[in-house]
């Protein structure tokens, strides 16, 4: 009987505890920060396109022969051991050509969400609203990639997404993520689909200098009279090899229905391989491979007998006096089967491009 009064004790007393502290973690302050990015930039496309947006399939760095911004954002977040949020406006030429499907202001919107923490620990977070995409090695950011212009595959997969996210990080070494969206890169759901999709991530990470991640998409981009889904897999690693050497190998391969309840599927697919070489501690250089297939025009539609089949590769030069300042040169060239590039008025099956940027991150707190 003393034994059993004792055990309740114990567990009252630490259920008084865990209470005690949670009231506690609660009334901790939180740390509100500001940061902001500028991403200027100038292109010059050899084959001298004559329309607005230099190619289709780009959507940064996108213009031929002028000086412009490519992404400007301001950025407010609110960080607590319990809670938190995030809210950001952005302008330029990337917003103007990846967020045209997009109402009015939507179009400004980088970020804005907030979550709560659902256990005492922190490692189950619940998040809702305008998130960075859970999908690639890529992101809108251009001073976080290893090179000045996105890959194929990252511009052509999501940069944002809208929804809903659980976030479970049991150990430093793995991280698990369920989303419910709003779809494939939307911020409202296309007009008389009714249905929502579906995301997934699984990181792993046993140290800082080895990464895995798998993500994966179900939903569809259609209106319900029409639906056909969409079933997408992006993985990739990421790896320091050396103190000077990296090395990111992704590949993303889709699926979707040729037509509502259908058995047949079309597919698209994109191996790519970075490599980065740090020769001198302001210095970096970077070499992509890449291919992108998408021979029935998911993606990418050319109309022509053999689809979208390019092959790229890129060389980029980085000098960074300081870490949130980045002056990068790159040079990319790009090979198709068909004749899909625009060419002063023509078409080519070859492009090859200059690029150059100025980028600058900056924070501060309110502490």
């Amino acid at each position: 009987m003393k034994a059993v009064l004792r055990s309740q004790i114990f567990w009252l007393l630490l259920f008084l505890s865990q209470a005690a502290y949670s009231q506690s973690a609660w009334r901790e302050k939180p740390k509100t920060t500001f940061s902001g990015f500028i991403d200027v930039f100038y292109v010059y496309d050899f084959n001298k396109p004559e329309t607005e947006y230099r190619q289709p399939f780009f959507y940064n760095h996108n213009r031929h022969n002028e000086f412009n911004l490519n992404l400007g954002y301001l950025k407010t977040s609110l960080e607590h051991s319990r809670y938190r949020a995030n809210f950001a406006l952005q302008a330029g030429t990337y917003p103007n050509d990846n967020y045209a499907a997009e109402p009015g202001v939507l179009k400004n919107i980088f970020e804005a969400n907030a979550g709560i923490a659902l256990t005492s620990k922190s490692n189950l977070w619940l998040d809702a609203g305008i998130f960075g995409s859970h999908i690639g090695f890529e992101s809108a950011i251009s001073i976080d990639n290893w090179t000045l212009t996105r890959s194929l595959l990252a511009e052509n997969s999501p940069y944002f997404e809208t929804g809903v996210k659980l976030t479970f990080t049991p150990t430093g070494k793995w991280e698990f993520a369920a989303m419910i969206l709003n779809g494939w890169q939307r911020i409202q759901r296309v007009e008389g689909n009714s249905m929502p999709s579906f995301g997934t991530q699984l990181k792993f990470s046993p140290n800082e200098h080895f990464l895995i991640n798998w993500s994966t998409f179900i939903g569809t981009t259609d209106p319900d009279s029409t639906r056909r889904m969409r079933y997408f897999n992006n993985f990739y690693g990421q790896f320091q090899l050396t103190e000077k050497i990296g090395l990111i190998a992704g590949f993303d391969l889709g699926f979707q229905q040729r037509e509502k309840d259908s058995a047949q599927y079309d597919s698209w697919l994109s191996p790519v391989i970075i490599g980065q070489f740090a020769f001198h501690q302001n210095w970096k250089a970077a070499f992509r491979g890449e291919y992108y297939q998408d021979e029935t025009g998911i993606i990418i539609p050319t109309e022509t007998p053999k689809g979208f089949k390019t092959t790229g590769l890129s060389l980029n030069l980085d000098y960074s006096p300081a870490p949130n300042l980045a002056c990068r040169i790159e040079g990319r060239w790009l090979k198709s089967k068909d004749e899909i590039y625009e060419r002063s008025g023509s078409l080519s099956n070859q492009d090859f491009f200059l690029g150059s940027s100025i980028a600058i991150k900056f924070a501060g707190s309110s502490d």
